[in-house]
């Protein structure tokens, strides 16, 4: 049992930690790349697909190292014909990145690799409009999940309890007593107490067997993305779940069995009141179950044989022929319900329902937290606290490409008067929420809320002018 223990704990460990790599790739993309590159074309860098492949054709493959942890000094060296043909693919410079020459393999592995997914035509419906896809309630899910994980521990706790009950009564001095006068009276009954016995270790290794049980393993969702739950359950993990606790229900109710059977093996001759009894529970299984006992069952015997085996006609169990006609019942209240009277509405009609409540309470939140804002109405914040906030916010999200001082480095230099898109609260406002036309800046309004846009915006207004790229755009006069 330890061994298999052990080496079922080894063999977890190492598909999770097969996990681990094969997402590495995808994550250090994500986390050191994706500001300057885009998996599969051209962005503020080139696409990196295939790149690789050209600098080992250049036979220059060791060198792609030093251009990704340091392209200025390959340039500068002069050793790298490809170094020097991409230095002008953009007119700010690739900043040194601190990667180990795994991580670059990793990186470079994953974009060679990934396969975008297929873009289906969109289906329409018989109006010509196209469908709207329906996705789970993660939230909902996630709620389901935890019970039914709980659930799932309490059974298995049952069924180690119940388990370890069956193996210390077979132990017991009582059973041992009363299985040994058994097997005396009945020692020239053709072999029943060897059957006895076998049935025993057959109990014995179930109950072993079940005391060593695997746990579920999900995988890790996707990115995180804002008012989502930390892990995206999908309906189909619920289905699987809501199985294996039916399962595992039906595993305790077995051995509940079992271990009833145990005790009524060996227990005294039965009472009145427990005859009674057992009548009582024979006529509820005849009522759930309608089965036909086994002296009886000639009279259900069908006439045709294959290979020895005869077929019964057993009536089907009415607790099922009950769920039938519910299901019959169910479906003509449905119909009446959802498509002939119209009284509750289909999915997406309801779907639309929500969102348009979805929409309401949105702008209601926003007008209750002041933030319903936007570039229509953004103003120049110039209280201390706000522009401190401001700056904080512009050293998490935008250093990378502005550098700590605006002076610009990837993107252009915030500080000076010549500016690409407009110098007003507006147009500033505008590029930080939605990104610039061409794509190069991506858009913040997923990141951050209409306050801390406008408390970037209003920084950026108030940095002081900082020596750095060179101006681009339209040179902005200030007014007198």
């Amino acid at each position: 049992m330890k061994n298999r223990l052990k080496y079922l704990i080894i063999l977890i460990l190492w598909i999770n930690n097969g996990g681990v790599f094969a997402q590495d790739g995808q994550g250090l993309f994500k986390a050191k790349c994706s500001t300057c590159h885009k998996v599969d074309g051209d962005m503020t860098g080139p696409n990196l697909k295939g790149v690789k492949q050209k600098w080992n054709d250049a036979e220059e493959g060791d060198m792609l190292y030093e251009w990704v942890q340091n392209s200025d000094n390959l340039i500068a060296s002069g050793k790298s014909k490809m170094a020097i043909a991409i230095k002008d693919f953009h007119v700010t410079e690739m900043a040194p990145q601190p990667v180990s020459n795994e991580e670059i393999d990793a990186i470079l592995d994953y974009v060679d690799t990934y396969v975008p997914e297929p873009k289906d035509d969109p289906k329409v419906n018989s109006e010509g409009e196209p469908e709207v896809v329906m996705l789970p309630n993660y939230h909902t899910n996630l709620t389901v999940f935890y019970a039914l994980i709980v659930m799932a521990f309490v059974l298995l706790i049952a069924i180690a309890m119940i388990s370890g009950a069956i193996k210390r009564y077979i132990k017991s001095d009582y059973f041992k007593e009363r299985l040994a006068k058994i097997e005396d009276e009945d020692e020239n009954s053709d072999g029943k107490s060897g059957g006895l016995k076998n049935l025993i270790l057959v109990i014995i290794g179930t109950t072993l067997i079940a005391n060593s049980s695997n746990a579920l393993e999900f995988l890790q969702p996707g990115d995180a993305v804002e008012n989502q739950p930390w892990l995206l359950v999908e309906t189909s993990d619920l289905y699987a779940l809501v199985i294996l606790n039916i399962l595992l229900v039906g595993v305790l109710l077995y051995l509940r069995r079992l271990f009833n059977g145990f005790v009524n093996m060996v227990a005294d001759e039965k009472t009145p009141e427990q005859i009674e009894e057992e009548a009582v529970m024979t006529k509820v299984n005849k009522i759930l179950t309608d089965v036909v006992p086994i002296e009886e069952e000639e009279t259900i015997m069908l006439h045709h044989e294959y290979d020895g085996i005869r077929e019964l006609d057993n009536n089907l169990p009415p607790w099922w022929v009950w769920m039938f006609y519910a299901t019959i019942i169910f479906g003509v209240v449905y119909i009446f319900n959802y498509h002939i009277l119209g009284t509750s509405d289909l999915q997406l009609v309801a779907y639309e329902k929500e969102m348009e409540q979805a929409e309401i309470e949105k702008e209601a939140y926003r007008k209750a937290m002041a933030m319903n804002i936007d570039e229509t109405n953004a103003v120049e914040m110039t209280d201390a606290s706000d522009i401190a906030k401001g700056k904080e916010l512009f050293a998490k999200q935008c250093v990378t490409c502005h550098l700590e001082k605006g002076q610009g480095y990837i993107g252009p230099n915030l500080t000076d008067n010549a500016w690409i898109h407009g110098y007003d609260i507006s147009t500033i406002y505008k590029t930080i929420r939605v990104g610039s036309p061409n794509g190069k800046m991506p858009e913040h309004e997923s990141k951050l809320n209409p306050i801390e846009i406008q408390q970037v915006a209003s920084f950026v207004m108030s940095m002081p002018y900082a020596e750095g790229s060179e101006p681009q755009g339209e040179i902005i006069e200030d007014e007198e």
